[in-house]
């Protein structure tokens, strides 16, 4: 049997730890980084008396990603108690949201297949829901001596449970809706969606069924992937595995499974729970979340534009293509920057080429964030507008722009201060021309015998005896002029 008569269903859990100073139910840091155990109330180890309190600032994120995505704010929502025993789970359950989620249905839209030409795609995901609830502590292995410590600075810790539909049928749609997920969390700022740190972790729910078969297949959970590169790995695995299985006879077994990316293979961690394993029910010391009409309107007025408002926008009002709209709206923070550089100086495509090209770059190679690139949005769009205004060259453009990036300073300053002013006098650049042309008579004879390419080694000369503050365009006019009388 054929790998192309078999149907993947994917489903993603993703859960992304919410950018709250204080935990969900307690008052407690959720700074990362802390020493073990010290970033703990009594609420988060459990000690007797100690009650939740609900921390306002998660429920509004969670409103705030429901708006996001479109998706209906439930008025009411409830908290309950999931019951299960682990050691990093001191009160021996888990404060989430079951029959009452905060955030129901909704939408994304991904982009599949980027790069690959006619191969590229759109597609929409739909989302089941998006509950809030806590984490758990982790368990520490190492340098215990076979024994397991357990550190509960994370117990607590605010969490938005997104959960989609079974919509994805491949790993490269998986990746690009958890990519999709990840950035939209971090653009409407609810999650730093720090990977290495745990801050946005997924689970994949994966089946396989026979093309055209009406049931999905049995599925199996792969637990807690931290990066999209293991999303796409520990997947297809997975597929190769449950079609593997069943051609030789075999059943899938519902089950939590777990990735190791060191061999590239999924191991079986424990059979899968139903909801009734988890003996759900409301908990006793929370009443029920409210959220008014007036509390949505007032988040959805401070949602700042969307990414995809702001790409029709960049094409439409801006008039940048559809390429470049989107890479500088893949970063909210680079969409800020672009935009910034346009308001000092209209000239979107200039500016755009330039935080595309030169921006870019200098962050990638000093590892920077755009929160923290030395070169300003404002002294960036006054080069680009001494650039359209002749000031300056293109080519001169990139020694201000360094100059700028090292020390701060306007481009006007640097201008001044450097003599980059460009040579825009004809009388200026005909004089250096005409002395050229008198030192190099026997290519000046080449030129105008038909060889054009010599034209070349003149614009050079010229630039160079101007130290490449003649004016580009002037220079290849005249020359052209100068030329053509002998």
């Amino acid at each position: 049997m054929s790998r192309t008569d078999w149907e993947v269903v994917i489903g993603l859990e993703v859960h992304a730890q919410l950018n709250t100073s204080s935990k969900i139910f307690s008052a407690a840091s959720t700074a990362f980084g802390a020493a073990p155990n010290a970033q703990v109330a009594p609420v988060d180890i459990a000690l007797p008396g100690a009650l939740p309190v609900l921390n306002r600032g998660a429920v509004e994120r969670a409103i705030r990603f429901g708006l996001a995505i479109g998706a209906e704010v439930a008025p009411r929502s409830v908290f309950a108690r999931k019951n299960y025993f682990y050691p990093d789970l001191p009160k021996g359950y888990q404060i989430s949201q079951f029959e009452l989620p905060v955030v129901q249905g909704g939408e994304i839209t991904i982009r599949v297949g980027e790069g690959e030409g006619d191969k590229a795609y759109d597609k929409t995901v739909r989302l089941t829901r998006a509950h809030l609830e806590e984490d758990a502590g982790k368990s520490l292995h190492e340098d215990f001596h076979g024994m397991t410590g357990i550190d509960l600075n994370r117990a607590g810790t605010p969490l938005l449970e997104i959960v989609s539909e079974p919509d994805m049928r491949s790993s490269a749609e998986a990746v690009a809706y958890a990519r999709a997920l990840h950035a939209l969390v971090r653009w409407i700022d609810i999650c730093d969606g720090n990977l290495e740190e745990g801050s946005f972790r997924c689970d994949a729910n994966v089946s396989v069924r026979l093309q055209g078969a009406a049931r999905f297949g049995t599925r199996a959970e792969l637990k807690n992937i931290n990066s999209f590169r293991f999303v796409k790995q520990a997947i297809e695995y997975e597929i190769e595995r449950q079609i593997d299985l069943v051609e030789c006879g075999g059943t899938v077994v519902q089950e939590t499974r777990l990735f190791d990316s060191v061999s590239g293979v999924t191991r079986s961690m424990r059979s899968k729970e139903e909801a009734h394993d988890y003996r759900y029910f409301p908990d006793p010391d929370l009443v029920p979340v409210i959220v008014s009409a007036e509390w949505i309107d007032e988040v959805r007025t401070a949602l700042p534009e969307l990414p995809e408002a702001k790409i029709d926008r960049f094409t439409t009002a801006l008039n940048l293509s559809r390429q470049d709209a989107e890479l500088l709206a893949a970063d909210r923070a680079l969409a800020d920057y672009f935009e910034a550089c346009v308001a000092v100086h209209n000239n979107p495509k200039g500016c755009a080429n330039w935080v595309m090209g030169e921006v870019l770059r200098g962050l990638n190679e000093s590892g920077l964030s755009v929160a923290a690139c030395p070169l300003t949005p404002e002294n960036l769009g006054g080069m680009v507008a001494r650039i359209d205004d002749g000031t300056i060259s293109g080519k001169i453009a990139k020694t201000v722009f360094q100059e700028m990036w090292d020390s701060g300073k306007s481009a006007d300053r640097i201008i001044e201060e450097k003599g980059l002013r460009q040579v825009t006098d004809s009388g200026a650049i005909e004089g250096i021309v005409d002395e050229i042309i008198a030192a190099n008579a026997e290519q000046a004879a080449q030129y105008r015998a038909g060889k054009e390419k010599v034209f070349g080694f003149f614009v050079g000369q010229v630039m160079k005896a101007s130290k490449g503050k003649a004016n580009p365009q002037a220079v290849n006019d005249i020359l052209r002029h100068k030329l053509a009388q002998g």
